[in-house]
């Protein structure tokens, strides 16, 4: 199936561990074997189930095309666009404040690419951050399974930085200074609330 973009490129997912060292490719399936969405689905679903938040993945508008038939009991989508480009990844409400985050993975050992991002979500949430609301980035280095919680303004800095000719990726250790790393837990599988609670209330 193509999925085109609304200015016509395609889309192309990223595949999860396609260019790691045998050793960490058989690390990550054996000791986690979730991607970033689905372990977020999960800690959402949780919250919502106890009461605690409500956050939920938003929805991607997609218009198809072109519909193949190969049998009458089934139907096969050879080509679709996106409606619209994509704000975030999730949004939500938690003890009255209106959250609204993006979710992203990376291969990389040492440094998180900013091409990962694009414009018009960085405008996103500098709006969601200008009307009091609490916007951040929730970012894994897939190979180490480590997760971080930046502030969206910090995002910010490093974006402009990038814009004024300045570096195109931020440093693992630049992360480490200015984000949370989250431990990965059972019940919920990533406690980014506990992140808010220490930042916010």
């Amino acid at each position: 199936m193509v999925i085109k973009y609304p200015n016509g490129k395609k889309y192309a997912p990223q595949s999860q561990a396609s260019s790691l060292p045998p050793k960490l490719k058989q690390q990550n399936y054996s000791n986690r074997g979730m991607t970033l969405e689905e372990d977020l689905n999960e800690t959402n679903k949780y919250y919502l189930e106890r009461g605690i938040a409500v956050v939920h993945k938003k929805p991607t508008p997609v218009q198809i095309v072109q519909v193949d038939y190969p049998k009458r009991s089934a139907a096969v989508i050879k080509e679709a666009y996106f409606k619209q480009a994509s704000t975030t990844d999730y949004n939500g409400v938690y003890r009255g404040k209106y959250l609204d985050f993006e979710a992203k993975e990376t291969r990389n050992l040492t440094s998180f690419p900013l091409k990962n991002f694009h414009p018009h979500q960085i405008d996103h949430m500098k709006m969601v951050e200008k009307q009091n609301g609490i916007s951040f980035v929730i970012l894994r280095f897939a190979a180490l399974e480590e997760i971080f919680y930046l502030p969206a303004t910090h995002l910010f800095d490093f974006w402009d930085r990038m814009k004024n000719g300045g570096r195109k990726s931020i440093t693992k250790s630049e992360i480490e200074s200015v984000a949370f790393q989250i431990p990965l837990g059972l019940h919920p599988r990533i406690p980014y609330l506990s992140i808010i609670n220490r930042l916010h209330f």
